[in-house]
């Protein structure tokens, strides 16, 4: 085997390997409750592009906020 075929052989070993991590890495990460709603998806993305109307300066301010 010489270098150039070690080398090509070394890179597609490589892309094999981050195929099978990314494969695994979706798997592991699946939603246990499924897939979201696309209303919920619709009304965080909104929310998300909106004018914050609270500004939360520490935890204590924050768990103030929410009532907690």
């Amino acid at each position: 085997m010489n270098t150039t075929t070690r080398i090509s052989s070394t890179k597609n070993i490589k892309q094999e390997l981050q195929l099978l991590k990314s494969f695994v890495i979706g798997l592991a990460g699946k939603d246990k409750e499924g897939d979201y709603k696309p209303s919920f998806v619709k009304k965080t993305l909104k929310a998300s592009v909106e004018k914050p109307t609270h500004t939360f300066k520490s935890e204590k301010s924050f768990l103030e906020q929410i009532g907690q």
